[in-house]
């Protein structure tokens, strides 16, 4: 079996659920050693580490409240001390910024609260969470953001998670320009509607479900499979000449 990431270490944030586990677990079956973050859901980590295991991956999960900038320098202390007891270095090979919470709420129902805890997790944590990375990201390494297909084509029921996605969209490229010297690429995924329990309301009602699929060119909502396997490729040696580019992976939807 093919293991293009063997020795490699990852961080993959808010690994514990939907696209983030999927991610933990490809980057796992491709070789590299996962440590993912979680806040609340505990036991989606374990049970993530555990699936990792079982099939014979590395992975082990440390629990962060990335709605806390100040929080992050002491993650990166207890990555570095795990990553040390297991590979005997704390160099980091790969980072990629997935966690965030739901973005429902259109602009009537907005407050300030929720316009920070939005940024606070979408665009704040990203930025601080590659700050606090710098000093362990190996030259050749890779940054792989998760974005969404909102970022640039804003959807009105989200108006506060698509700017913030905007902003990890100007990230990238302001990254990739800054990291490329240390041949670090940067670069984000952008998905569009893939099968996650964030949005089980949305596929539980038909006429939402069959709008949605008529308005994809493929048909069909996406798995995130179809998410992880862009995000392997760029973590890849075949990436290496990807950088400052935000991919869409919606099957076309919105065309």
């Amino acid at each position: 079996m093919s293991r293009p990431l063997a020795g490699k270490t990852a961080l993959v944030t808010g690994g514990s659920r939907g696209i983030g586990r999927a991610i933990a677990e490809r980057l796992a079956k491709d070789g590299a050693t996962v440590a993912l973050t979680y806040n609340a859901s505990k036991h989606g980590a374990d049970e993530t580490v555990a699936a990792i295991e079982q099939a014979g991956g590395s992975a082990f999960a440390l629990r962060a409240d990335l709605t806390d900038a100040q929080s992050i320098p002491d993650l990166f202390t207890r990555l570095d001390a795990e990553l040390s007891r297991r590979q005997g270095t704390t160099a980091l090979n790969l980072l990629v910024n997935n966690a965030g919470n739901s973005g429902w709420g259109g602009i009537a129902d907005a407050t300030p609260d929720s316009w920070d805890t939005m940024f606070a997790v979408h665009a704040r944590a990203p930025f601080f969470v590659v700050q606090s990375a710098l000093s362990r990201l190996s030259d050749g390494g890779r940054i792989v953001n998760v974005s969404s297909a909102a970022g640039w084509r804003p959807m009105q029921a989200v108006p506060i998670y698509s700017m913030a996605k905007a902003g990890i969209n100007n990230l990238t490229h302001a990254l990739a320009m800054e990291l490329g010297p240390r041949d670090i690429t940067v670069n984000a995924v952008a998905p569009g509607w893939v099968r996650t329990d964030m949005n089980a309301a949305v596929r539980e009602n038909a006429d939402m479900t069959a709008a949605i699929e008529a308005d994809t060119a493929l048909g069909r909502f996406g798995e995130t499979a179809d998410i992880t396997a862009v995000v392997a490729f760029l973590a890849s040696e075949e990436g290496r000449w990807v950088t400052a580019q935000v991919i869409e992976a919606s099957g076309g939807y919105k065309l």
